[in-house]
């Protein structure tokens, strides 16, 4: 890999999510060699990914460079890799571009979407975890509208224009209610000769309510908030097999749809290495204690959405989401500092400071740790909190001018069929 040897101790940083961003630049200017890699050279802004799919924002709106993020740090290595296997007994990572011996290993890999084992829904429907499936998923709506316009079959024009998102989680919401916007107000004059009010958002929840991990108020309110813009809400439904046309459910329900998006849950990365059950719990995430090392290893470490610190606050871990990963990503950059120096390593403490979603044009949901709000100024502070984390200047001018002009507007400028896409459905 072309990595000078160095007197200091070498870190190798797998991932460039939240976490490992977090690590990277806690370890600036410290006396260690850090070594991040991944296989994609750009971080990804995982909350707007959404906005990516139905043309609010262009994909380098949400993506910055690793290694600008990391620009001008002393020893510092990034290198474009994917790892294919933990060598545990030699202390070596192997890559597609060879491999290379570390002496603290952070894996940071995430997390990919979970489909439970459902082959019909893996090979069939569409997810929305990186920036690529986004952009498929952006062509492929505005494909199934194009081609609504050209056929004479009423039940294939319907099909093509109803869309059944499964998963009630933050990234189900905020996706039904994008696209619901979409339908009141942009389809209209895009296609003025196709009836777009045929067009069905359908967002379908396996348990009795949406937003499980917030509170019920967050969660009637969110459901209120789309069933005024048209959206239906399945409650206590499963969809149990799609074959690309029809979906079928745990009941006598069934959706004749082309677009089926899965956002009902993800699972962690797993590396090859560090598979086997004594590592792994619940989602494939790694074992970790207090200190954010990986079970049964003391220079091995994980944190992110890949790892599941157990406590009495947290029985089944951290939530998978930003705030986890950043705060575990400077609370290992601590420990390091203070495991090279021969010192006790600090436990990590998670300060959970609230969640929220958003479900639209000046409608949002917030639980904060002493306030819990809804409506506009949640949308204001939900606007603000994801401003505020985005990478690089540029992108939040480009995010913060974009959303102005949508609002005032009531468009969404990027719907461009950049790279067209068609799922190639695979039956049994």
């Amino acid at each position: 890999m072309n990595i000078p040897q160095s007197s200091y101790p070498r870190v190798i940083i797998i991932g460039g999510g939240f976490a490992g961003i977090a690590l990277a630049k806690k370890l600036a200017n410290q006396e260690f060699q850090v070594v991040l890699m991944d296989k994609h050279n750009y971080h990804t802004f995982q909350p707007l990914l959404y906005q990516v799919s139905t043309g609010g924002l262009e994909p380098d709106s949400i993506a910055y460079p690793i290694r600008k993020v990391l620009q001008g740090y002393p020893n510092f290595y990034f290198r474009l890799a994917e790892v294919s296997q933990i060598n545990k007994d030699k202390e070596e990572v192997e890559t597609n571009i060879g491999s290379l011996k570390y002496d603290y290993l952070v894996v940071a890999v995430g997390s990919e979407t979970n489909f439970f084992g459902n082959e019909s829904l893996q090979k069939n429907s569409m997810e929305m975890k990186s920036i690529p499936q986004s952009l498929n998923l952006r062509s492929l709506i505005l494909e199934n509208f194009e081609q609504a316009l050209l056929t004479d079959d009423l039940h294939e024009r319907e099909a093509l224009m109803n869309f059944v998102i499964v998963g009630g989680g933050p990234t189900g919401v905020e996706l039904a209610g994008a696209l619901a916007e979409i339908k009141k107000g942009i389809l209209p004059k895009d296609y003025p000769d196709l009836d777009t009010r045929r067009a069905q958002i359908n967002l379908v929840q396996g348990g009795d309510r949406l937003l499980p991990a917030m509170s019920e108020i967050a969660s009637k309110k969110a459901e209120d908030f789309l069933e005024k813009l048209g959206v239906n809400v399945w409650k206590n439904l499963r969809v149990q097999e799609y074959d690309g046309k029809v979906a079928k459910t745990n009941d006598d329900t069934i959706f004749e749809t082309q677009t089926l998006i899965w956002a009902a849950g993800v699972k962690a990365v797993c590396l090859n290495g560090l598979n086997s059950k004594e590592f792994l719990c619940r989602g494939e995430r790694l074992r970790v204690n207090e200190f954010h090392q990986v079970h049964g290893f003391e220079n091995i470490f994980a944190i992110g959405d890949v790892a599941q610190m157990e406590s009495e606050t947290w029985p089944k871990g951290h939530p998978m989401m930003a705030q986890p990963a950043m705060q575990q990503g400077r609370n290992l950059g601590d420990n390091l500092v203070l495991l090279s120096k021969g010192k006790a390593m600090k436990p990590f403490n998670y300060n959970d400071k609230g969640s929220m979603a958003t479900v639209g044009r000046n409608k949002a949901v917030a639980d904060l740790p002493k306030f819990k709000f809804q409506g506009v100024f949640a949308w204001f502070v939900w606007m603000f909190v994801h401003l505020y984390f985005l990478i690089g200047f540029r992108n939040r001018i480009v995010v913060f001018i974009n959303w102005v002009y949508n609002y005032i507007k009531f468009d969404r400028e990027a719907r461009l069929i950049i790279r067209p896409f068609k799922k190639k459905y695979q039956l049994d």
